[in-house]
């Protein structure tokens, strides 16, 4: 009891024990709110990154594999798979409406198939709103508003069939549909939305023309290819011109900035890998012909893909699961068309494919943790100093207890049990004000720029509207259990110190 009576005693009654309370608390406070800050970022980067690739991709770049449809199908058949998709992965040079050529990454997709794979429907910029983004206060997103020429509900459907109506015919036409960052046509506001610009185009004569212009309304684009037969020699250059029918936005810059959209039977047809009937001695050649060979007649050509996307009917976590699945389906699927396909293609997690970017993102979190927490040994050193200096000026009353008869693990324990308590009033304390500033951290920092135009979480520079606010309960037990121990560490010096103490020596203490 005396134990307990001692920790009550000297907690509340001297300044110094709740100067440790306190640096303990900041100490907690930061480091969970970093955590969980960056922690939610890599969140949020992971589940970006799966919204254009799904799950699982079976790659055989350049050439692509034939037979899609039927490994399609055997897919969607297992209980483990949700949905899959084709696909068509070429780079390319696009040409834009102020005359600049850009290197783009050039997809071939099914708009139907591909949102069933992906997170598509969902990131399709241009598309009409009920309410607001959180940012924009003042309403000014142009998707809020009506649009002269067309309306937003047709440039989402536009988008979701990658495809857009001729004026002059009437007809679909396929489309493409750009990442919000290719064309430089827009300008993203602080409140997180997108505002068409102007651009000026310069003139042979030296001027400039100003060129007023939304792409996914009247402006189209001119993207080159290098096709390739099937043995991955290039043929020629391959230019066609697609209207725009959308633009999207994944929330990772790169991806926005690069990637460009079409229809997969256009993309097909540009890159020589559609179905085709040819003659037997020109199948390899990849030279399409309707003229039948007189001694076995023509030959039909399937069409050819370079990845086939899946998406499970799990998280994320059981893409490994998955990717094994994959495999034994494939294995499968190529014992059916042997020699027709290829053995071994690349099959990969959206994790291993893009393993490099969310390692560093996850290596600089963990180091900043590590800084964090060192700078954090300062309260254990604190408590520590605070401890000895109060085992020195409380020498007499250990020698009262000493010749009461308490043992020295009584006298040990007073001493942990009071860096104990300090580590769990500061702890519980910190951990409070750390969920209450990451739970507020949007207003907080929304305050911090109106008041003193501090802009720190730029959603130009991060592209994402919110700065992430959610306290990871297994990270927030982590910290404050680590705390604790820290403290009790910090205390068990002088624990060891007033325990040792002889009981006469330290009566005569002055």
């Amino acid at each position: 009891m005396y134990q307990a009576l001692l920790t009550r005693q000297y907690l509340f009654s001297k300044v110094m024990p709740l100067l440790a309370v306190v640096a303990v608390m900041l100490c907690t406070s930061m480091v969970i709110v970093i955590w969980s800050v960056m922690g939610g970022f890599l969140n949020m980067l992971i589940n970006t990154g799966r919204t254009l690739t799904g799950d699982v991709s079976i790659i055989w770049p350049t050439t692509g594999f034939r037979y899609y449809e039927d490994l399609i199908e055997r897919l969607e058949k297992d209980p483990m798979v949700a949905a899959a998709a084709p696909m068509i992965e070429t780079p390319g040079m696009i040409h834009l409406p102020d005359g600049r050529n850009e290197w783009v990454l050039i997809r071939g997709v099914e708009g139907k198939s591909y949102a069933a794979v992906t997170e598509y429907a969902d990131i399709l910029w241009w598309k009409p709103l009920d309410k607001p983004l959180p940012k924009d206060k003042l309403g000014e997103d142009p998707r809020l508003h009506g649009i002269d020429g067309t309306s937003w509900k047709q440039i989402y459907e536009n988008g979701l069939k990658l495809e857009r109506t001729n004026p002059a015919t009437g007809e679909a036409e396929p489309a493409a549909v750009l990442g919000i960052e290719v064309s430089r046509f827009n300008y993203r506001e602080l409140g997180g939305f997108y505002t068409p610009r102007t651009r000026n185009v310069p003139q042979p004569d030296g001027s400039f023309k100003m060129l007023d212009l939304f792409l996914p309304r009247s402006g189209q684009v001119t993207l080159n290819v290098l096709p390739t037969d099937t043995t991955g020699k290039g043929v020629e250059t391959a230019t066609a011109i697609f209207p725009v029918a959308n633009e999207f936005q994944s929330g990772l810059y790169e991806t926005d900035k690069q990637v460009v959209l079409v229809r997969l039977d256009a993309l097909q047809k540009m890159l020589r890998m559609h179905p085709y009937t040819a003659a037997p001695e020109q199948e390899m050649s990849g030279e399409e012909t309707f003229a039948a060979a007189p001694e076995t007649g023509p030959v039909h050509v399937p069409g050819r893909v370079t990845h086939v996307l899946v998406r499970g009917k799990g998280s994320e976590e059981n893409s490994a699961e998955l990717k094994a699945r994959v495999w034994e389906i494939y294995d499968e699927f190529a014992a059916a068309h042997r020699g027709e396909v290829p053995l071994s293609p690349t099959i990969l997690t959206w994790r291993e494919m893009n393993g490099t970017f969310i390692t560093a993102v996850e290596k600089e979190t963990a180091l900043v943790l590590v800084l964090f927490c060192f700078m954090s040994v300062v309260a254990v050193f604190l408590v520590l100093a605070i401890f000895w200096s109060m085992v020195a000026e409380k020498t007499k009353d250990i020698g009262i207890l000493r010749a009461m008869g308490a043992s020295r693990l009584g006298v040990a324990w007073v001493w942990v049990r009071y860096g104990l308590a300090i580590g769990v009033v500061g702890t519980l304390t910190g951990a409070a004000v750390a969920w209450a500033m990451v739970h507020n951290i949007n207003p907080i920092h929304e305050w911090m720029g109106r008041a003193m135009n501090i802009q720190i979480w730029d959603p130009r520079i991060y592209y994402f509207i919110q700065i992430p606010n959610k306290v990871n309960p297994t990270h927030a037990a982590i910290v404050v259990v680590g705390f604790i121990l820290s403290c009790a560490v910090g205390a068990a010096i002088p624990a060891g110190r007033a325990a040792f103490l002889h009981p006469v020596k330290a009566l005569r203490f002055e």
